[in-house]
């Protein structure tokens, strides 16, 4: 089982977490898709669980909440980038171009994080590590495996990933469509497509890749619990994958990677 014993390096994705509008639903559904094992946390934490796959942290979902007079976050994955110094890259982040959502906050002694919008609009996080730095196993069934940015400007991502972050942006030439692997120092640690190949209309984002064992049974189990199909399963490049919507709308992928 592919477990990370290591802080992650700066700019590569390092967790996920999704804020739910019913927490215990969430937690219900990918409990019986993925196998995670979740229960609120406590109170000082706003009640956040982190999810556990084999008795290791996957995943973190936690319940909406918005500060008064303030919407409600959407419903969807958020994909957190590693950093040793989480206010020197939010510094960055904003010199860049972006744009803060919630400033550097301090979580206890597990770590230190903000949440930010690249210069397109799409979502992130940052996350300084304490005694917590992230997903214990990736690349597992049931395991964050990808992070791929959606993006209507790559030359315009490149720019503000390589500054903030320290990613660099290569084309993948052997790819079926246009893709770019996402580097930091000589490995692939997500990918970026063009928004072009989305749905009109759909926004800037980073999708959360889980691996399943396979793909048609495990959408088969998620529309049984409510769940919806964005893309029927197809065979690309990387193996078989789907992107679906939990029951409450928060779009994921999945994929059975092929081996290598």
């Amino acid at each position: 089982m592919p477990e990370v014993t290591t802080p992650y390096a700066t700019g590569t994705p390092c967790w996920v977490d999704l804020m739910a509008k019913d927490q215990q639903q969430a937690l219900d559904f990918y409990r019986d898709l993925l196998g995670w094992q979740g229960q609120p946390g406590p109170a000082e934490f706003g009640g956040y669980a982190v999810c556990e796959l084999a008795g290791k942290a996957v995943a973190g979902i936690g319940p909406a909440m918005a500060p008064e007079g303030m919407p409600e976050p959407p419903t969807v994955w958020t994909s957190y980038l590693a950093s040793s110094d989480a206010q020197a890259t939010q510094d960055a982040i904003v010199a860049a171009g972006g744009t803060l959502i919630v400033p550097v906050m301090d979580v206890g002694d597990l770590g230190r994080m903000l949440v930010a919008a690249d210069p397109q609009g799409a979502v992130f996080g940052v996350w300084q590590p304490g005694t917590f730095f992230g997903a214990r196993i990736v690349n597992e069934a049931g395991a964050l495996t990808w992070n791929e940015l959606h993006t209507s400007d790559v030359a315009a991502a490149t720019a503000f990933y390589g500054e903030a972050l320290g990613i660099e942006v290569r084309r993948m030439e052997d790819a079926e469509v246009d893709y770019w692997a996402l580097n930091v120092g000589d490995r692939a640690v997500g990918g970026a497509t063009l928004l072009a190949n989305d749905p009109p209309g759909t926004p800037a984002h980073w999708l959360t890749y889980f691996a399943v064992d396979d793909v048609d049974s495990t959408v088969d189990a998620l529309v049984k619990r409510g769940g919806t199909v964005l893309a029927p399963p197809f065979d690309m490049m990387a193996g078989r994958m789907t992107v679906v919507a939990d029951p409450q709308g928060a779009p994921f992928a999945m994929i059975r990677p092929t081996p290598m």
